[in-house]
């Protein structure tokens, strides 16, 4: 059975009330999740402690803002008294997280940022990502399907049958779970990220603090609506302005109220639907479910604008597809077959997975014995908790965190980048060809001329937004770093088992 869309509209009514637009379906507000899923990195000097939260950043407005509204790698370096390379890096993660290109700054983040931008990048390095809940029957589960991981063993202790059979998935986070976790953290924390963009003008009181249209737009690095409308389109004190006459600025405490009330409704709408989708499930369960049938079910969920979404998520996420659950098999996903720019492959098994298309983001997770190629993605390959896997990917960049015993076929044109807990992990150069590669890398803006696989860029163990792995009070080391592949066991992947003349070392 489809799901119904996050975004389908309670009455026109309600829109009105929220401050939204006066007539039509309401707008829907959600979570930019590339914000949150690829734009934090595990560097202390980055996380501040959220009782100073505000204030830290406060100041470091006042230091950065007589520069100018833009801040490159050295002023932040300065600023923070970090290395520069670690503030290269985080203007690079903010680039590759960015709604939209900035040309000041560059795709790659040599440039320079707007001040803006940057404030809400650190604002959000204090976000903690939302905790799995323990399978209500796990040694049960674990006498099936024996976990020999490092891990907490959530992951490797499921078996696609249990899988499909734990349809609610109540044991680890939703897509809908973590959508929730990010806008009640958005919610709790807008009246100071508001009090950090606003502009001070003469007066007293709340209308002392305005936002300009402009600053309000600032705003999409981590909110945007559903139906892919610019936000000041959608609030009614901005809309319509004309394009040759810029809007007054308004009241922050009216951005304050327009955002926070758009917030608790998305939440309290995304929350009916968890029920009503799990309620659903629960009347449909069925214990007897093949291997097959478990493979079948969980394999491959495309979002889709006009169509259904993954079956296991109660919401509708235009903007990424999912190969999910699969194990003991091959899958083979090209351009044609996927929907929005992201890919997620999760809690694959002893699996061949081939992403053969452009893309702009992709995520590997809870992945075991399995190989799975990516052909080009243009922002952040991001694999996580992973065991005994081979990643043959083409990207600009790519983050490896709490993995052990994995081979990596890379070419990317920033430094790997290394956090958490890993173990006997292997860097290779780029293996592997496919007719449409050089098209695909081109499309994403991959260059095939520059691939720094084995420049790895190391960073601590201890992952500051991840209670999960390392809980509080664990003191930080780097982690350790990855080895170069011994040229003698260096083979190149054919992709799905054609014969190729010859092999076109691209990205070596």
């Amino acid at each position: 059975m489809a799901d119904d869309p996050l975004d389908s509209s309670p009455s026109a009514s309600a829109a009105a009330a929220a401050g939204g637009v006066s007539s039509g379906p309401r707008p829907a507000l959600r979570p930019r999740r590339e914000a949150f899923e690829y734009g934090l990195l595990p560097i202390p000097k980055l996380v501040f402690p959220e009782g100073a939260l505000t204030q830290t950043l406060s100041q470091l407005k006042e230091r950065l803002a007589p520069g100018g509204p833009r801040v490159g790698a050295a002023a932040l370096a300065e600023a923070l008294q970090i290395p520069a390379e670690q503030a290269a890096l985080a203007l690079g993660t903010l680039a590759a997280v960015l709604p939209a290109e900035d040309s000041a700054l560059g795709e790659d983040g040599s440039g320079s940022a707007d001040l803006r931008d940057l404030l809400l990048f650190l604002y959000i390095q204090s976000y903690k990502r939302l905790v799995p809940r323990v399978h209500k029957d796990s040694p049960a589960v674990t006498d099936v399907w024996p976990s020999t991981s490092a891990f907490d063993g959530y992951l490797s202790a499921l078996s696609p049958i249990q899988f499909v059979r734990s349809n609610s998935r109540r044991f680890m986070p939703s897509q809908a779970d973590e959508e929730a976790h990010q806008l009640s953290y958005l919610q709790k924390h807008m009246t100071n990220i508001l009090t950090l963009l606003a502009d001070s003008i003469d007066g007293e009181g709340d209308d002392s603090m305005v936002l300009t249209m402009e600053t309000f737009e600032h705003l999409g690095f981590f909110l945007q609506l559903s139906e892919g409308t610019p936000l000041s389109q959608a609030a009614t004190f901005f809309a319509n302005s004309d394009p040759d006459m810029p809007a007054a600025p308004v009241p922050a405490a009216l951005v304050h109220d327009w955002v926070l009330q758009h917030i608790a409704s998305a939440l309290e709408f995304m929350a009916e639907k968890t029920v009503a989708k799990e309620n659903s499930q629960h009347n449909a369960f069925d214990p007897d479910v093949t291997m097959s049938d478990a493979v079948t079910n969980t394999r491959i969920h495309s979002s889709s604008p006009t169509g259904s979404s993954a079956p296991n998520y109660p919401g509708y996420y235009r903007n990424a597809s999912f190969v999910e659950g699969c194990s003991k098999t091959s899958v083979v996903k090209q351009a044609s077959d996927l929907k929005g720019h992201s890919i997620k492959v999760l809690n694959c098994h002893d699996s061949v997975i081939y992403i053969l298309a452009p893309l702009k983001y992709a995520t590997v997770y809870g992945c075991s014995d399995t190989t799975i190629i990516l052909g080009a993605i243009g922002k952040v390959v991001k694999v996580e908790h992973c065991e005994r896997v081979q990643i043959i990917a083409a990207s600009k960049r790519i983050c490896i965190a709490n993995c052990r015993e994995c081979i990596f076929y890379l070419g990317v044109n920033h430094q790997p980048l290394i956090v958490g807990d890993n173990h006997k992990l292997q860097v290779a150069p780029f293996n592997t060809y496919y007719p449409q590669l050089g098209e695909h890398l081109a499309q994403v803006g991959v260059d095939p001329n520059v691939n720094k696989w084995d420049q790895p860029f190391v960073l601590g163990v201890v992952d500051l937004h991840d209670s999960l792995s390392h809980p509080a009070g664990v003191s930080d080391v780097q982690a350790e770093s990855t080895t170069c592949l011994d040229p003698d066991l260096f083979t190149n992947f054919l992709v799905r088992e054609l014969y190729i003349p010859f092999i076109i070392a691209i990205l070596c």
